[in-house]
């Protein structure tokens, strides 16, 4: 995996896009190498959180223009199409693999964040970006529509009119209104610190309730009922009381000491 580096430790993942001189734009490689990053994770009990994160002065500028040659010369529904990764094609799936990673994912923001670079960034579950770090959905510039799984998140970010003028125009907005649309969840001046430092807040809580936490999140995200959510809830819930975890937690409390958790 020329393109992204692994690195575990304190069981959190930093998952690095390693392009640095292209300002991690996305080639073919890089796509299938993102992708097999998130999913090697999600069969990982060891990972409680995961850091994503671009070398370089930019976390992800979208697909290398060259690139556009290449699939130019594709059959589109050929290539689009069928649904390669679950519900998804390769595409999709760099942005959809963080949703299915079981543990919270944190992407850390700065340069440029564009195109597909910013629908991987809302694959994750938070964002944390550099106040300077600018932020498109830039696929109108190409005469295209977003198609890299944004499509499936935008709507439960942002406000309706805001996110179809972000795609319409394609027009590069700062990380701070990024912030006030919803898109970026801080602004930190070393969004990488920060984003490691929120990390281990979440390592030290129980693996087991915030895996729980995490699925009941985006069960509540995705379903249309609300008895059903609120039955998820209580089952979800049903499966931590009294648990050794949950009772260790609860004993760290009372003792007021840091919880241990294997």
């Amino acid at each position: 995996m020329a393109r992204v580096s692994l690195d575990i430790k304190d069981h959190i993942a930093q998952v690095t896009l390693t392009r640095g001189d292209k300002m991690n734009a996305l080639d073919q490689e890089m796509l299938e190498a993102i992708v097999a990053t998130g999913e090697s994770l999600i069969d990982r009990p060891d990972v409680r959180a995961v850091v994503l994160a671009g070398e370089g002065a930019s976390f992800c500028a979208g697909l290398d223009v060259m690139s556009f040659a290449g699939f130019a010369g594709q059959d589109a529904e050929a290539l689009l199409m069928p649904r390669s990764h679950g519900n998804s094609n390769l595409f999709q799936r760099v942005c959809t693999v963080w949703r299915d990673v079981p543990v919270p994912v944190i992407a850390a923001l700065q340069g440029v964040c564009f195109g597909g670079g910013m629908q991987i960034a809302l694959g994750a579950d938070m964002r944390i970006a550099t106040p300077t770090c600018k932020l498109a959905v830039m696929e109108m510039k190409w005469g295209l529509v977003p198609d890299m799984g944004g499509m499936a998140i935008l709507p439960g970010l942002m406000r309706a009119d805001e996110m179809r003028k972000l795609i319409y125009t394609a027009a590069p907005i700062p990380a701070s209104e990024g912030r006030d649309m919803g898109l970026v969840t801080e602004l930190a001046e070393d969004p990488l610190a920060r984003a490691h430092a929120l990390a281990a807040e979440i390592a030290a809580k129980s693996p087991t309730a915030i895996r729980s936490a995490k699925a009941l999140a985006r069960f509540a995200e995705t379903s249309a009922s609300e008895d059903a959510v609120l039955l998820e809830e209580s089952r979800a819930q049903s499966r931590l009381i009294g648990t050794p975890e949950q009772m260790e937690a609860v004993m760290a409390n009372i003792q007021k000491r840091a919880p241990q958790f294997k």
